[in-house]
């Protein structure tokens, strides 16, 4: 039985994103909506003809006024509808998740055509947030699919942050199903190696899952290298640089909460925190002061960008970690660098890193373009849900 849906009208010409991909459709598009849907209802966009472009959700209190769920705009989106869609994604991580690894990204928002809504699996207990009011409205239905799908043990929420305040939503935090002890640690294994995960207190859901094949990347390289891992957090980018070989890692953050965490992986791992010391400080500072030199650095920072207002001033923070990154690597060092500041786009960050190299007097090699891994599928269209870039650099002597 077919289900109608209100009607979002667009002005003329503005159905074009939709067309060409994208999932998002702003206030300005929006010529008139029929009906009186509410925030995170699901209503069918149309052009200034009134011919269907797909189903969506509707929010009239946020800017992104529909966010686009399927281009079929004949679908009933019921219980089934997401049953199925959250099986989509986890089929595509039973394919690419390495045997010895039991920690991923389940469900990656927009980049498995679910807005709002992240699913990060840690062993057999799943932390998710929703963002969106069409993400809260749908709330039942989803967790009912994950329950039917994963049988995890607990789920914890973590629905936090400016995107949730965006949409007219409040914080909520807490278990939903199952639980545990507070001060408890998810013990999880990735590429066999082992970790705990604090999915109630960490950042984020608890662990960096999106840079899982960087951290691999670091392994595969580090062979006989003294490494500098900055902004080191718990450890895993260390772990693994010690795993590959690296004759020595000096991990430096300033969180003795996760440094503390970072002895205990690397000493978990069979590494002597006494050969890879793990420093308190802060990592500006530290880096304008020491006079070593290190044949590899890591530079893994918090996203310095928290809105669009804030780009000016994140570019100056990443350039100068980056060139005191520089003055710090011999000749035919290598360089990994990160932004995972949504609103620092990969083309203004590769120009940051180069007026650092200029600044520090290096030249650069660009051995490798970076991002997440592939639990953390993005649109084509939708570029600005590749949040997390890199780039693997070598300077020349």
């Amino acid at each position: 039985m077919k289900t109608f849906y209100p009607r979002l009208f667009l002005k003329p010409g503005r159905e074009k994103s939709l067309l060409n991909g994208h999932p998002w459709l702003f206030s300005g598009a929006v010529a008139s909506v029929e009906g009186r849907p509410g925030p995170g209802d699901i209503v069918a966009a149309v052009d200034f003809a009134q011919r269907p472009l797909g189903l969506g959700f509707f929010n009239p209190h946020s800017d992104i006024r529909f966010r686009l769920l399927t281009a079929d705009a004949g679908l009933r989106l019921d219980a089934c509808f997401w049953r199925e869609r959250l099986r989509f994604a986890a089929d595509l991580r039973r394919q690419i998740i390495p045997r010895d690894t039991t920690a991923c990204r389940l469900v990656n928002a927009e980049g498995d055509l679910m807005p709002g809504l992240i699913v990060d699996q840690y062993e057999n207990y799943l932390v998710c947030s929703m963002a969106t009011a069409g993400m809260e409205k749908n709330r039942h239905h989803l967790l009912d699919g994950l329950h039917e799908l994963f049988h995890p043990a607990g789920i914890y929420e973590r629905s936090e942050g400016r995107a949730r305040k965006l949409e007219g939503l409040e914080e909520r935090s807490g278990w939903i199903y199952g639980g545990m002890e507070a001060d408890r640690r998810i013990p999880v294994r990735e590429n066999g190696l082992f970790f705990e995960v604090d999915a109630v207190g960490g950042q984020k859901t608890g662990f960096f899952l999106d840079q899982r094949p960087n951290r691999e990347g670091v392994a595969s390289l580090c062979r006989g290298l003294k490494v500098l891992n900055c902004f080191s957090y718990t450890g895993a980018f260390s772990v693994y640089a010690a795993g590959g070989g690296a004759r020595q890692v000096i991990s430096v953050d300033v969180s003795e909460g996760a440094n503390a965490m970072a002895r205990f992986h690397l000493e978990k791992n069979g590494f002597s925190p006494d050969r890879h010391p793990v420093i308190r400080a802060d990592v500006f500072s530290w880096l304008r002061e020491t006079e070593e030199i290190f044949d590899a650095v890591i530079l893994d920072p918090p996203a310095f960008a928290k809105s669009r207002k804030d780009v000016a001033r994140s570019a100056r923070g990443y350039k100068d970690i980056n060139l005191q990154a520089m003055k710090r690597l011999r000749g035919g060092g290598l360089l990994w660098t990160f932004s995972c500041s949504n609103f620092m786009d990969e083309a203004l960050f590769q120009k940051v890193v180069l007026g650092a190299a200029r600044d520090a007097g290096r030249q650069v090699q660009l051995l490798k373009v970076l991002g997440p891994g592939p639990d953390h599928p993005t649109s084509l269209a939708h570029l600005e849900g590749r949040y997390l870039k890199g780039l693997l650099l070598r300077v020349f002597p």
